[in-house]
C-alpha cells in the first residue's frame, strides 16, 4: 500500500516511515501541511497517518480539506500527543478513521493500520475477487474472464488487480507505477501507458461488460463500474449471509 504520514518531528516521521516499510508498504513523508495538501492534488495514497499540531495548520483542518474540498474516502489515523477524550472527538468528528497517543507504539501503529486497511479495503483480503465477469485468484496469481482463463503477463496481471481493487479512484500514475513496478523502480516513460493500452484489449473493458477503464489528463487512470455496482458492499453483504 501508498501511505503518506505527516509529522513535523524528524525522528517522529522517520519512526512512522520506517514501521510502515518493515510491514511491506511505501511510506512518503512530509512536515508540514502546505506540502501534504499540494501533493494530494496531484497524487493518490492508500492511507494518510496525521500528526495534530503543525507549524503551518491544524490537523482537523486537513482532515476536513481532504472530505470536503477533495471529496475524498482516504483513510486517516491520527497520531498524536493530545490525549483527551475531547480531542478524539473533534478528530474522529473531523472525519479521521482511527485515533492513537505517542509516544509512538510500534506494535500497536502496525495493529492499527492494518486493520484499518482491512476495513477500508475488504477486496484486497478475500480468496477469490469477482467484478462481474472477471474472476481473480490472488494465491494463484490467475484470471478467468466469463469463466475463461485469460492469459497475463506478471506486471499486467498486478496491475489488471490493483485497478480492480481500487474500483472508482483516480489512480495517479506515479501511484500506480510504484504499485506495480515498485518504489524507484526504472521505468519507461511509456510503460505505464503500454500496459494499460493492453489490458483494455486483453480483458476488453469496455461498457459492454460492466466497466470502463479511463485516462484522466496529467494525473492518472480510473477503472469505473458501468452501472455503479458497489462490489464491496455486495461482497460485505455476502459475508455477513455466510456468517
Amino acid at each position: 500500500m501508498r501511505i503518506a504520514a505527516l509529522d513535523d518531528e524528524s525522528v517522529q516521521l522517520d519512526l512512522i516511515r520506517l514501521t510502515m516499510e518493515g510491514i511491506g508498504h511505501e511510506c512518503h513523508g512530509f512536515s508540514d501541511g502546505s506540502s501534504l495538501l499540494r501533493e494530494l492534488r496531484q497524487q493518490s495514497y492508500d492511507l494518510l497517518i496525521l500528526d495534530w499540531a503543525l507549524p503551518d495548520v491544524q490537523g482537523p483542518s486537513v482532515v476536513k480539506w481532504i472530505r470536503e474540498d477533495l471529496n475524498s474516502r482516504l483513510p486517516i489515523l491520527f497520531v498524536t500527543n493530545r490525549r483527551e477524550e475531547a480531542d478524539m472527538v473533534e478528530g474522529l468528528t473531523a472525519g479521521a478513521d482511527d485515533f492513537m497517543v505517542k509516544p509512538i507504539r510500534i506494535a500497536e501503529l502496525e495493529a492499527r493500520v492494518r486493520a484499518l486497511l482491512r476495513r477500508s479495503y475488504p477486496a484486497q483480503f478475500e480468496p477469490e475477487l469477482v467484478f462481474g465477469p472477471y474472476h481473480f485468484h490472488p494465491h494463484s496469481r490467475t484470471l478467468k474472464f466469463k469463466g475463461e482463463p485469460t492469459e497475463l503477463k506478471h506486471r499486467e496481471y498486478e496491475l489488471a488487480l490493483f485497478l480492480f481493487q481500487n474500483l472508482g479512484r483516480l489512480l495517479s500514475r506515479e501511484h500506480l507505477r510504484e504499485a506495480v513496478w515498485g518504489l524507484g523502480a526504472e521505468t519507461p516513460s511509456r510503460s505505464l501507458d503500454t500496459h494499460i493500452s493492453r489490458l483494455r484489449t486483453k480483458l476488453d473493458l469496455r461498457p459492454a461488460n460492466g466497466f470502463l477503464l479511463s485516462a484522466i489528463y496529467g494525473l492518472g487512470y480510473r477503472l469505473e463500474s458501468i452501472d455503479g455496482t458497489d462490489f464491496t458492499s455486495l461482497k460485505e453483504s455476502a459475508s455477513g449471509l455466510s456468517a
